[in-house]
């Protein structure tokens, strides 16, 4: 090769490299980098982030006709269970104080846009104690852990079956005073049954919230959601036993809603 074309040659090489030179410097000073796909989740939390304020909604859920007869439960057939020392052992599906009614699922239903509320990383226990789940009703948010623990000194089988199909159903045998075992659920789904396939009186119900905005009644039907911020939203009451309530409610800054729900038997 001639002089004069090496020399031609490394002049092409220096532009060259003169321009990739320019060309970083340029995505350098827009602070650009190579392009990534944006995760879908990211995205939705830049869009729609999560908001909270003062706002509260509290009321009761009532139960006219006082408290319906509680059928006593024959633990018999497991000598440990007969030995736990709790009695009397009564049904829980319906528990009413002074005609209010427990164990009610009340959330927000709508009205947060889509927001995307952290997953709190502490599980929610259920535990196994006399033969029977306590507590009877418990709620996580979509992803919180549920963690089951077996408090007795006999073989428990937990059996939970969600009907939507993101949650998927679990049954799993614990021994005796037996390690913990935690589950999630992937979607939002109020009253998923909870039962022991070894005591068939032992059931209680899982509620799966997509939002950190609820609360389960007391025994006297109390509750109380706190945070909310200023809107207008579906609120949803939820009985293991009775078709779900909702209603519509306006939450101003600063400001105290009462919602009520009553409750009856068909």
């Amino acid at each position: 090769m001639s002089v004069r074309a090496k020399e031609e040659g490394a002049i092409i090489f220096r532009s060259s490299r003169t321009l990739v030179f320019a060309a970083c410097a340029v995505l350098a000073a827009s602070g650009c980098h190579k392009s990534q796909p944006v995760p879908a989740s990211t995205a939705a939390t830049v869009a729609q982030p999560a908001l909270t304020g003062d706002g509260i909604v509290t009321g009761t859920v009532h139960y006219p006709g006082g408290q319906p007869p509680r059928v006593n439960i024959d633990m018999g057939q497991d000598p440990a269970c007969a030995l736990s020392g709790k009695t009397p052992n009564l049904t829980e599906q319906y528990l009413v104080e002074n005609g209010g009614l427990a164990n009610v699922f009340v959330y927000i239903k709508s009205g947060l846009g889509g927001r995307v509320y952290p997953t709190p990383t502490t599980p929610v226990v259920l535990d196994q104690k006399g033969c029977r789940y306590e507590p009877h009703v418990v709620t996580v948010m979509v992803g919180q852990p549920l963690r089951v623990e077996n408090s007795d000194m006999t073989m428990h089988n937990v059996h939970t079956t969600p009907e939507l199909p993101d949650n998927h159903s679990s049954d799993i045998t614990q021994a005796p005073g037996g390690k913990p075992v935690d589950t999630t659920f992937a979607q939002a789904e109020a009253m998923i049954p909870v039962r022991c396939n070894n005591h068939p009186w032992m059931e209680a119900f899982v509620n799966v919230a997509a939002n950190p905005f609820y609360a389960i009644t007391d025994s006297q039907g109390h509750y109380e959601i706190h945070g909310l911020p200023p809107g207008t939203y579906t609120l949803g009451a939820v009985h293991e036993k009775m078709p779900e309530q909702d209603v519509t409610i306006t939450v101003a800054p600063q400001a105290t809603v009462r919602s009520d729900f009553t409750f009856v038997t068909r």
